[in-house]
């Protein structure tokens, strides 16, 4: 069966609308590029929140338990974890799964995302993830933003990594 010239040219184009619509643009890939690799999240600061804040995120522990983890991002497949190791604060010890990526909202800043994953890797928190701002982003420091409200005031709990 011979196709006709312009059934097979639509069929070129929604191939190649398809593929375009899918695919993250090159600021995203380097900004993958940049996060790929061992991380220490060295500080958790509040904008916008006065006192002493006490919060669990993520679902997971006390923001304070955090502070001195380690992450390790894996590019190529999206695929980490992050590893709680603070005994001084008694905040319980573990290595959590995650699969993460850049989401890129129209007209607005990128952001990182992930999901916390079990051990078998089965996505957590009924497929709930984490959107966090990226504010800046290069080989040896990450900075992320997440807007909160504390204490019924809005502000923001920015995360700073170092690469290790």
């Amino acid at each position: 069966m011979k196709l006709k010239p312009a059934f097979g040219s639509l069929i070129t184009a929604l191939a190649i609308i398809i593929f375009t619509s899918c695919s993250v643009s090159k600021e995203a890939r380097s900004m993958k590029r940049h996060i790929n690799g061992n991380w220490v999240l060295e500080t958790i600061t509040a904008e916008g929140i006065t006192g002493v804040v006490k919060t669990r995120i993520f679902n997971e522990e006390d923001l304070g338990c955090f502070i001195g983890s380690e992450w390790n991002f894996i590019s190529n497949n999206s695929m980490g974890t992050y590893t709680l190791v603070d005994k001084s604060k008694s905040c319980t010890q573990l290595k959590r799964f995650i699969r993460w990526s850049i989401y890129e909202p129209e007209g607005a800043a990128k952001e990182f995302q992930f999901k916390r994953l079990d051990d078998q890797k089965n996505a957590m928190d009924n497929g709930d993830g984490y959107r966090l701002t990226v504010i800046e982003t290069n080989n040896n420091t990450l900075k992320l933003r997440s807007d909160v409200v504390f204490d019924g005031k809005s502000g923001a709990l920015i995360y700073n990594f170092v690469k290790k």
